[in-house]
């Protein structure tokens, strides 16, 4: 449960309050478009995030869901909110020159740790053992020096855009094909000494501008228009990005993520809401 506590409180800094972490990927920009003041936006790649919650840095932040298990006796989940998909993702892909059975080397990116949790045991549950190299997110250098590259978020979806024919596994779709779930590669998370109030004042924040991109085509639209300027990629292919990877959790997401933190991050427990 999280705590209430004006001692506990005075401990976060004075850019804290206000603050709403958010991944520097398209992922969440249906959340964070119209996000007025007094609200402020920390947008940092998703390994990075985990850190700034743990450093009091903001009042909630979506992190990889392996590291919220990694975590977990000092963080909450919030609600409702979250990075899923239904099965193919789109922005969390393993490239390579091969298939995946042929690869001795696979270079994981040093930004992300679901995505590496979640490639360990696809690969493992399908008897193969690369040798495994974390390395700067760059894909010309990783295939340099390995034979196959993990590679999430819009670098992902860029590079899948200019050479289809290396996407050898969407980690999404080989979720779904292994366990029959959908997949949650990040959650909404809280410090559990982060007072309620706070808490939830900014999860419905972000509820807001969600039900706005799920409700008004005109919002909707504006999203795309900017991550069409942002990214250089089509109104065709956001169309189809954005129903690939959505915010809202629901029930069997909720599912897939406990099936997710007991399988590939070996947490013993289920996921803790704030309730």
């Amino acid at each position: 449960m999280v705590v209430q506590n004006s001692k506990r409180f005075l401990q976060f800094s004075e850019n804290w309050k206000h603050t709403i972490a958010r991944v520097a990927f398209l992922n969440c920009d249906p959340l964070f478009h119209s996000l007025d003041s007094p609200w402020k936006v920390l947008a940092a790649p998703p390994s990075w995030l985990t850190g700034h919650l743990l450093r009091k840095d903001c009042v909630l932040a979506p992190i990889p869901s392996a590291d919220y298990a990694k975590h977990h006796d000092e963080l909450i989940l919030v609600p409702e909110l979250g990075i899923c998909s239904k099965g193919e993702v789109g922005s969390v892909l393993l490239f390579g020159n091969s298939n995946v059975g042929e690869m001795n080397s696979v270079a994981l990116p040093s930004d992300s740790a679901s995505s590496v949790a979640l490639l360990k045991y696809i690969l493992k549950t399908n008897n193969l053992n690369p040798e495994f190299k974390t390395m700067a997110p760059e894909i010309e250098a990783m295939l340099d020096e390995c034979d196959g590259a993990l590679l999430i978020g819009d670098r992902a979806l860029e590079y899948a855009r200019k050479h289809p024919e290396k996407v050898q596994i969407d980690l999404g779709q080989a979720w779904l094909e292994d366990t029959g779930k959908p997949m949650v590669f990040g959650v909404f998370a809280a410090r559990k000494d982060t007072p309620v109030s706070e808490v939830i004042s900014a999860q419905k924040e972000l509820l807001k501008s969600l039900e706005l991109f799920e409700s008004s085509s005109e919002y909707r639209n504006s999203v795309i228009n900017d991550a069409m300027e942002k990214s250089g990629l089509s109104r065709l292919r956001l169309e189809k990005y954005f129903g690939e990877v959505f915010n809202r959790l629901d029930r069997p997401h909720i599912d897939g993520l406990n099936e997710f933190l007991s399988k590939a991050c070996f947490m013993p427990n289920g996921a803790e809401f704030l309730k």
